[in-house]
């Protein structure tokens, strides 16, 4: 964590501060360091800012304002005072520290220093450049809004509080990063969020100690949830303002970081992981068909091909109604090997398209399609049915809504088809057990991660795998062990 120590005060000589900045930030030498000298009744004062983090017009506007009190004053003993009254822009503040002041003006706010006076005014103007809100390409909805976070901070809170206009929604800016200074907003409702988890959350914050955190988002959690090598991801992305306000109800705790377009969701359960939004667009009934399919789906990415391989190696456990499942015939090369290579096959397909251009990408999937896909099949590198299934398990990971999910059901699946591969009916029993046993100890903050399946808790089973109806669902999850439980006044 960053932290300043405040040991270096802003000088009254305008000549000392100009040779700090000259020193210590490259003014001089950064061509994007913005400084100007100015007098005002008689007195110089300095401005600096970084002119890629502020509007030009917005700066021009300021020097404006602060020439023209040459015309309207005379004052000459209180220029301070007149100065900090003539800047007539939202947050105006004062600041002693000169490390304070610096790690501002690499924010985006300009810095303004008079002669003779140990504090600096901070006017914050940041125009941070990026894009504008739009609907995230990882989570389409056919009903709901198209507006989606961005790599902007005060953008994405402001998502954030336009669906959630409470006066006890709270979001505390924190600085992550000796050199990034990287800020990172802590989000929660005071009166429903745990007061231990927000604690919790704001030690381990604050108790990061790295250079820069450049990749933002995964840096910080891998701080918070621990650098363990676990596939399973223990907290939620979204880049839907809607998806991390229904969670803010809850009771969980939003982290909004600056550059990142998604914010991360504390603490969550495996069962976070299968919910769309689209779910809650559409009538209970749909939405419940909709969760229940998706369900089948991510299950069968998990257990259709392991499943499928036992079956090929041991018929016999077969009933004879299903007796037409497996290989009709027995190939050059290993059913697990053909299931092994067809899986990687689709993995570098998914790892082409993400790297190839828009315009090319569907000519690649017509290639992989009808060219690979039936290529093989005819020189007897896969059988038919390897293709089918694997296909099959491969749209199963896709459907699930969560990327990371996704990416560790691939790996618990893999694992799964070696040990069948290798010991068959008791490999594959043997892998099962030890996946559910796996999930079962899993603890995001202390949250179980297959709550509430394990421990199990019949209602919120219920809304795990229906869709209630919101004038039903009238009490919070208890896992997050919210402070008000009532959704709606008694």
């Amino acid at each position: 964590m960053s932290s300043n120590n405040n040991k270096s005060h802003i000088y009254a000589k305008l000549n000392k501060n100009e040779q700090y900045m000259k020193a210590n930030v490259g003014l001089g030498t950064s061509f994007d360091f913005g400084f100007r000298e100015l007098t005002i009744l008689k007195t110089k004062i300095h401005l600096y800012y970084v002119t890629g983090l502020c509007d030009a017009s917005v700066v021009q506007q300021i020097m404006r304002q602060l020439v023209e009190i040459n015309d309207y004053e005379s004052n000459l003993k209180k220029v301070p005072e007149i100065i900090e009254n003539r800047i007539i822009y939202q947050q105006v503040e004062r600041t002693e520290s000169l490390d304070e002041a610096v790690d501002k003006m690499l924010s985006g706010l300009i810095l303004i220093f008079v002669d003779g006076i140990r504090y600096a005014f901070i006017v914050d103007v940041r125009n941070y450049p990026g894009r504008t809100p739009q609907e995230p390409d990882t989570e389409h909805v056919v009903r709901g809004s198209r507006d989606g976070y961005t790599e902007n901070i005060i953008e994405n809170t402001a998502l954030t509080r336009r669906r959630i206009r409470d006066a006890r929604l709270r979001i505390e800016m924190l600085r992550v990063g000796e050199r990034s200074k990287t800020d990172v907003s802590l989000c929660y409702i005071e009166d429903i969020t745990n007061k231990d988890l927000i604690e919790t959350i704001k030690t381990k914050i604050n108790q990061i100690e790295v250079d820069g955190i450049t990749m933002t988002d995964k840096t910080v959690e891998e701080y918070i949830v621990g650098p363990k090598w676990r596939p399973y991801p223990l907290v939620r992305y979204t880049e839907r303002p809607d998806v991390a306000a229904t969670h803010l109800m809850e009771g969980h705790v939003v982290l909004i970081i600056d550059t990142s377009p998604s914010v991360i969701i504390l603490p969550t359960t495996f069962f976070h992981h299968v919910q769309h939004a689209e779910e809650y667009r559409q009538t209970p009934l749909i939405g419940t068909f909709m969760r229940l399919t998706r369900f089948i789906a991510i299950m069968a990415s998990i257990f259709l091909l392991p499943l499928w391989l036992l079956f090929a190696l041991e018929p016999a456990l077969l009933p004879g109604e299903l007796s037409f499942i497996g290989p009709k015939e027995e190939g050059t090369i290993p059913i697990a090997v053909q299931i092994i290579l067809a899986d990687l096959g689709i993995e570098f397909l998914r790892m082409a398209a993400i790297h190839t251009p828009t315009p090319l990408a569907t000519s690649m999937g017509l290639i992989a399609a009808v060219l690979i896909g039936q290529i093989a099949i005819d020189v007897g590198l896969f059988g038919p049915e390897v293709i089918l299934y694997v296909s099959v398990s491969a749209i199963g990971v896709y459907v699930t809504p969560s990327y990371e999910l996704g990416v560790a059901n691939k790996i618990a699946r893999l694992m799964m088809i070696l040990a069948t591969a290798l010991f068959g009916l008791i490999g594959f029993a043997v892998s099962f057990t030890l996946f559910i046993l796996y999930l079962a100890q899993l603890k995001s903050l202390k949250t179980p991660y297959l709550w509430p399946f394990l421990p199990f808790e019949a209602k919120g089973m219920t809304e795990i795998i229906f869709r209630v109806p919101i004038p039903y669902s009238r009490r919070r999850p208890s896992v997050v062990r919210p402070r008000n439980d009532f959704r709606q006044p008694k």
